[in-house]
Parts: structure tokens; C-alpha cells; sequence
């Protein structure tokens, strides 16, 4: 190993990790546009969905504090397991608009979601206040569980090529 590489290494994986949280912030932010400006309102897999968003900033912004590998490593793990089950819940939220079902007004999440701690402290970004099957217009042609969907992989893909080609570093 280079020891003169590793110093520059180290401060583009944090770089790469605080633009990773800005861009998960920037999508939390643009859910509330959508929330608050064209009045789509969240479902209970739209707010799962910011969750898993503000985890992996959590994690990479505190990978970004970190001067050693092994935090770094460990943090980006986390944003990994969080970007795999952002994943999998956008996933589902794409099968659930494609093959609706008959809601009766009741989404069986919604009580589930709107019973998390957050849901309490911030109402207007966490608590539920649409169903999951519900079709709001696309962007570009895609729906945004498609696109939530999209940031998903794009977030968990680097975050894995990173933990593979970053994993024999311990300093």
C-alpha cells in the first residue's frame, strides 16, 4: 500500500461521503416539495422511505467525521443496510402502484408508521396522510416510488463498490 495515497484516499471517501448525505437531504427535501407545494400526500411507504433517506445521511455524515478506515468502513456498512432496505421498500411501493388493491380509505402501515417516535416530534414530515396505492402525475415518465427507487441503487452501489475495494484498509 502507498502510504502517500492513503491520506488523499481517506479525504475523498469523506468527501464522497458528505456529498452522499447532502444528496439523501436533498431528496427528503424534495418529497416535502411534492408533500407541500403539489400537495401529494405521503403514504406510509413514502415515510418509511425518508427514513431509510435520512439514515444513510446519518451514516455517511458520520463516516465523514471519521480519520480512520475502519469507522468509515463500519458507517458505510450501515448506509449500506439502509440504502438495501430503502430498496426494498421502494420496491414494493413500485408493485403496490402497479397492481393496486381495494384500500378502503385504510392503509395497514399507516398506524405502524404513524406510531414511530418521529411521527410525534415532527408531524409534517413523518406522519402518513395518503394511501400507498394512490397514482400521482410522473416526472419524466417516472413515478416517484420509481425514482425513490432509482436513488436507492445509486446510493447503495458506490456505497458496496466502496466497502469491497476499501477492505483491506486499516488506517
Amino acid at each position: 500500500m502507498n502510504y502517500d495515497s492513503a491520506p488523499a484516499a481517506l479525504r475523498r471517501e469523506r468527501l464522497l461521503l458528505v456529498l452522499l448525505g447532502l444528496a439523501c437531504l436533498g431528496l427528503v427535501g424534495g418529497a416535502l416539495y411534492f408533500q407541500y407545494v403539489r400537495h401529494e400526500d405521503p403514504c406510509p411507504l413514502c415515510i418509511l422511505q425518508r427514513y431509510f433517506f435520512l439514515l444513510i445521511a446519518l451514516f455517511a455524515f458520520l463516516g465523514a467525521r471519521f480519520k480512520q478506515w475502519i469507522g468509515i468502513r463500519v458507517l458505510e456498512a450501515m448506509a449500506a443496510l439502509a440504502a438495501a432496505a430503502g430498496i426494498a421498500t421502494a420496491a414494493r411501493h413500485v408493485y403496490v402502484q402497479a397492481n393496486p388493491g381495494f384500500s378502503c380509505g385504510f392503509d395497514a402501515l399507516q398506524p405502524v408508521v404513524d406510531s414511530l417516535p418521529p411521527a410525534t416530534w415532527l408531524p409534517g414530515v413523518f406522519k402518513v396522510g395518503g394511501l400507498c396505492e394512490t397514482l400521482y402525475p410522473p416526472v419524466l415518465g417516472i413515478s416517484l416510488p420509481g425514482w425513490s427507487l432509482l436513488a436507492f441503487v445509486i446510493a447503495f452501489i458506490p456505497l458496496v463498490l466502496s466497502l469491497w475495494h476499501n477492505r483491506h484498509r486499516s488506517r
